[in-house]
């Protein structure tokens, strides 16, 4: 295990280098060796006594050191957690941002046998890891994990099919209700895809037995070749647009909700291809993984945790200001005690929300 240690006066980050052995041989060929950031509060060497830690999960497209490098016009994490821990709103605690990106941009930090077993890779390897390297209370009651849109999904996601490893999570416009937060980005992702389909361009009749074999496929949700040919554009391209990044995450949505080992790129696709016709047995195994409908199914691991929050703007983009208001009403029929806040903002630049969460997380776990 190497370490290499960078002191500031606002505390101590410390970086480790950690070999995954649940990451080893993932289908899209990322580095199973990953750094694994951690801050320490003011005086940690000092204390003797063991502190409470929370795991911070960036959003997509983001890894762990996102959060700790210099960010322009905010503060970064270190920074924020200095300042709540020097005005007595923070008490101390340890914070550990991991390293969990992909080649699809990012994951949703659960297992799927198309990106790898990230949800494994959390609980199974870093967690032992921070409490074997750390003076920490090492048991569930005293841990928590937050995070931002693909961040608070996997947070959320994680109270409730994790509850073993986390005593209390924060969901901050996490992903939820998805035929309003994926579906209308469809159409223009299929258009996009249109680019690299096979040639020549076929006119739908479907007449002769090749094109009627790759349309039975395509009605499968199986990739025709057009998804591997973006793939490869985008892996080799060192400026993706912003259609290209959109595209890629809704793939990697497709990746994270439907894997198949048998599939073209092992995972398949909620819409035909060519027709955009819905492939409502493929959406319905997207809707498994909608935090609106995984509440009834894991009510009990949502009640043993200490504290939930969440929170989104009312403005959000994406639309997942309606997704948390069905998430908080499913949570409510269930009598499972949360926090829920909305407020005038987008999805966009809304760190300073964890103002909020963070010192209430570290109440519920000190």
């Amino acid at each position: 295990m190497a370490r290499k240690k960078h002191l500031t006066p606002e505390g101590q980050l410390v970086r480790l280098s950690h070999d995954s052995r649940v990451l080893k041989g993932n289908p899209l060929g990322d580095p199973s060796s990953r750094t694994l950031t951690v801050w320490l509060p003011p005086g940690y060497s000092q204390r003797r006594n063991p502190l409470p830690v929370m795991f911070d999960l960036v959003g997509y497209t983001g890894s762990g050191q996102s959060h700790t490098n210099w960010s322009n016009f905010s503060e970064n994490m270190p920074e924020r957690l200095a300042r709540l821990t020097h005005d007595g709103k923070l008490g101390p605690c340890i914070f550990v941002f991991p390293d969990c990106f992909t080649a699809l941009g990012g994951n949703q930090y659960i297992n799927s046998s198309a990106i790898g077993r990230y949800a494994d890779y959390l609980t199974r390897e870093l967690i032992p890891t921070v409490d074997r390297e750390f003076n920490t209370k090492a048991d569930r009651a005293h841990r928590a994990c937050f995070g931002k849109s693909s961040g608070g999904y996997g947070a959320i996601v994680h109270g409730m099919r994790y509850s073993d490893y986390w005593g209390a999570v924060a969901n901050h416009s996490g992903d939820a209700y998805f035929d309003f937060v994926y579906r209308s980005d469809w159409p223009r992702t299929l258009t996009h895809l249109g680019e690299f389909r096979p040639k020549p361009r076929e006119t739908g009749t479907y007449r002769d037995g090749a094109t009627k074999v790759r349309s039975q496929a395509l009605a499968k949700g199986m990739d025709d070749g057009r998804v591997a040919a973006f793939l490869a554009h985008i892996w080799n391209k060192e400026k993706p647009s912003g259609d290209e990044i959109m595209t890629l995450m809704l793939l990697a949505m497709a990746a994270t909700y439907d894997p198949d080992p048998k599939a073209p790129n092992g995972f398949r696709l909620p819409f035909h291809l060519e027709t955009g016709a819905p492939l409502e047995a493929r959406w319905a195994r997207w809707l498994k993984h909608d935090p609106v409908h995984m509440v009834g199914e894991h009510g009990k691991g949502l009640k043993r945790l200490k504290a939930i929050y969440i929170d989104c703007g009312w403005r959000d983009q994406y639309h997942i200001h309606f997704g948390t208001r069905m998430l908080s009403a499913a949570l409510g029929k269930k009598n499972i005690r949360h926090r829920y806040e909305e407020f005038p903002d987008t999805h966009s630049g809304v760190d300073y929300r964890m103002d909020i969460s963070l010192p209430w997380l570290y109440r519920a776990i000190r």
